[in-house]
């Protein structure tokens, strides 16, 4: 150990008297200051500008250190490569064209203490940096409240574990060569390779997860969000003693004299070993995480670990079936693999690692894209399905055909789109792709699909129907199929758990039937339908009853039981933009009470339009009934006399939703009034000021259960329209499908959808102004560049003097 720490030494002391390391210190110190602050500077002047709008919900840490494009420690490793090679690339070379290393052989040292001994100084050159990192990381942990210590920490541990390699990688390169630039350059060309690796042959299912798993690329970056796994930690280890040992072949073989043979035999093990074990430690079952995140965002929510841990009866296969023609096709080509395996599995497979991926390619006709039929106009499916693959890239005799697809699965109710199969223990569900921005589904639906996999039982949502009811398969305006059965749409109720039937009301309602919905019905009920009514609440069976203004005398004797009514008149809410019946209601505290969704909802000042809505008046009685949705006194009142110039939502049945992508700026806006004069408030003809209730919960116990029952003045906040206002309308969050799905999550007695929603992230502030970060930039930037350039100037003069 002395002579490393020698050998060291002298290699610090060449290093230290020489401008370039100083030099690298300084440009290091200057960029990072200049990437931190202005990183903080937009934290500020975020914080200022929209601390108090619901949408600004900065995690102060990620976005100072983890950001894609602007975070420090995420651009800093991109640069990292640019320093290290000028550091490396004299540590034997340079002894090599002056010829010293003959004086290093012929000293009582043995190579293993040079190889150690130079990579020894390159660790504290290495630390140096680090040192440098964790300047800015100090003013993190000071000036952000609540700062995420973990996440710093795992960073800065990552970076030193990448230099180190970086290191390892340029001595070896240093040991090829007596030319210090060629051996700069041959570590910039090596950097290159492990980090390009990847990306080789990733559509060849022999050697694509071999190439996959030797490359750098991306290494750091869980690191730095604060998960810490073996298979990284050992990767870096395994790099770091392939090429010390490497250096200590190449060195040695100066010393000795071995057939070729045996030197490239020597290469070769080694490079073999360390291949198999950073493969070995890649797969699943052997890996160990440690997620150092304050809230634990790379893992699981604790609901998902629950679920996964009670699926020990055997492996979960999941099927993906990819049509070469079909929707998202792009996105699981044979090269993408292992962005699936790695970037959306992986976080599964470690609380279950016999989850088993399968991939089926095949291809056939389907309704996506219609134009691909109609430029090939005369061409069979085949010669198109050629012709697509030609474009991809990808051999044709990958993919099944249509014949064959149909011995195997019947895609069609899926529309033959990208979806995967998921099967354990004998029963198998569809977890599906969707037409929004993420595509692929989140933990939600993963857990959802899961769960139903173990469930004995899951919720069925039966829609009634007969007389004239809101259909739960129509894309109409009215409609609700969009928020039932669209397998496209990510919050459908088919992709969070749930079942949806029909039910018609000239029947008894099947026991099956866990949640029946009655939504605006046109006509009156029958006797017969409506004694069956009666019979599914009197056994006790959940309920959502969705009304509008002018149906009071078709829905009030079916809610008189319950002690809830339908108030006469249409709730008005004036604006200058949109129609005056278009009303922002409130999320109460009891909402805020059925799920952690639901309490950041109201939280962050979210609301849920309501395009026409009867108020709601109730008293106690069999039933305790609380409100959910409320009106503001200020701005919203009863309008007793009908409105004018409005058209009837309930006479809107000839218009269809565009489902195909779901972009908010192609969401249609809600109906602007063609009336510029807005109704007023007239106490004559019996209008009303106050707040009124819009949806309330009706809960009490039936044959030793909860019975939950949910009663709407407005129906159309679930309609196809109505449930895709996601939008920002004058600083206010419309959020109808979240509180939509979150209502049946209640009435399923909260068992879908699957609760993954976290704790939130408390480092949202920064105890600095633009003057103080303005002391700091000049700390950063000038006064410690300058203070270390007068030092370094100061060494040299000395040592050159002496």
């Amino acid at each position: 150990m002395k002579k490393i720490i020698r050998v060291a030494k002298m290699e610090l002391n060449t290093l230290f008297y020489s401008p370039i390391a100083w030099f690298l210190l300084i440009i290091f110190l200057v960029q990072c200051g200049i990437q931190f602050s202005d990183g903080m500077a937009r934290v500020i002047q975020n914080q200022e500008l929209y601390s108090k709008r619901f949408w600004y919900n900065s995690f102060v840490t990620a976005d100072l250190f983890e950001d894609r494009y602007r975070g420090l420690f995420t651009t800093i490793t991109s640069k990292l490569y640019l320093y290290l090679p000028l550091i490396t690339m004299g540590l034997i070379s340079r002894e090599t064209s002056s010829g010293t290393i003959k004086l290093l052989y012929s000293s009582p040292l043995k190579v293993r203490d040079i190889v150690l001994g130079k990579f020894a100084a390159m660790i504290f050159f290495s630390l140096l940096l680090i040192a440098i990192l964790s300047i800015f990381g100090i003013t993190a942990i000071l000036t952000v409240e609540s700062v995420d210590y973990g996440q710093i920490l795992s960073g800065l541990f990552g970076l030193f574990l990448l230099l180190c390699t970086y290191a390892a990688i340029g001595l070896f390169m240093s040991c090829l060569t007596s030319h210090q630039v060629v051996a700069a350059l041959s570590t910039f060309v090596a950097f290159a390779l492990f980090a390009y690796i990847g990306e080789l042959w990733q559509d060849n299912d022999t050697v694509r997860e071999f190439t996959y798993y030797l490359s750098i690329a991306g290494r750091v970056s869980k690191m730095i969000g604060g998960l810490i796994s073996s298979k990284d930690v050992l990767y870096f280890l395994s790099i770091i003693f392939m090429f010390l040992t490497f250096s200590y072949f190449k060195l040695r073989a100066s010393r000795e004299s071995k057939p070729a043979f045996v030197r490239i035999g020597r290469y070769l093990a080694v490079f073999g070993g360390v291949s198999m074990v950073i493969y070995f430690s890649s797969r699943p079952g052997f890996i160990a995480y440690l997620d150092v995140s304050a809230n634990k965002a790379h893992t699981i929510s604790s609901n998902g670990q629950k679920i996964l841990a009670g699926m020990n009866k055997g492996p979960v296969e999941i099927t993906a079936y990819i049509n070469l023609l079909g929707e998202n096709f792009g996105s699981g080509l044979p090269k993408a693999r292992m962005n699936d395996v790695e970037g959306r599995w992986a976080r599964y497979v470690r609380f279950k690692s016999d989850i088993r991926l399968n991939y089926v390619y095949y291809y056939d006709s389907t309704a996506y894209d219609p134009l691909i039929y109609k430029e090939n106009k005369g061409k069979s499916l085949q010669q198109i399905a050629e012709q697509r693959a030609k474009i991809y890239k990808v051999g044709m005799s990958r993919f099944k055909t249509p014949a064959e697809m149909e011995k195997i699965i019947d895609l069609e109710p899926e529309g033959k789109r990208y979806v995967m199969r998921v099967s354990y223990n004998g029963r198998s569900t569809y977890l599906r792709l969707f037409r929004d921005q993420m595509i692929f589904p989140n933990e939600q639906e993963t857990m959802a699909a899961f769960k139903r996999l173990t469930d004995d039982q899951f919720p069925v949502v039966g829609f009634l129907e007969g007389e004239m009811e809101r259909s739960s398969k129509k894309l109409g305006d009215r409609d609700m199929g969009l928020l039932a059965n669209e397998k496209g749409f990510r919050n459908a109720l088919i992709n969070q758990g749930f079942d949806v039937e029909t039910v018609s009301s000239a029947n008894q309602v099947p026991a099956n039937i866990s949640i029946l919905v009655i939504a605006d019905p046109l006509k009156a009920f029958s006797p017969e339908a409506m004694t069956n009514i009666r019979q599914y609440i009197d056994r006790g069976g959940n309920l959502l009853i969705g009304g509008e203004p002018g149906k009071q005398q078709l829905l009030n004797p079916v809610l008189a039981p319950l002690g809830i009514q339908l108030m006469d008149g249409t709730l008005v809410q004036p604006t200058d933009d949109f129609a005056p019946d278009l009303v922002l209601t409130d999320v109460t505290k009891t909402t805020a009470g059925l799920s952690r969704e639901m309490f950041a909802m109201q939280q962050s000042g979210a609301k849920v339009a309501m395009n026409k809505a009867a108020g709601l008046k109730y008293q106690q009685g069999a039933f305790d009934i609380k409100p959910l949705l409320e009106t503001n006194s200020s701005t919203t009142w009863l309008k007793r006399n009908p409105l004018m110039n409005l058209d009837a939502a309930s006479s809107d049945t000839g218009k269809t939703v565009e489902v195909k992508t779901f972009q908010t700026s192609q969401i249609t806006e809600a109906k602007q009034s063609e009336n510029t004069n807005n109704p007023v408030f007239s106490a004559s003809e019996g209008d009303e000021k106050g707040t009124f209730t819009t949806a309330a919960a009706l809960t009490r116990k039936v044959n030793g259960k909860e019975q939950r029952i949910v009663v709407t003045g407005d129906v159309d906040f679930l309609s196809n329209v109505e449930v895709l206002l996601f939008r920002n309308m004058k600083d206010t969050r419309i959020d109808n499908f979240a509180f939509g799905t979150q209502v049946f999550g209640w009435l399923s007695n909260d068992r879908y959808p699957v609760e993954t929603l976290r704790p939130p992230n408390k480092d949202t502030k920064v105890r600095l102004t633009d003057r103080s970060l303005s002391v700091l930039k000049l700390l950063w930037i000038w006064i410690l560049p300058g203070a270390l350039l007068i030092f370094a100037t100061i060494l040299l003069l000395k040592r050159r003097n002496n």
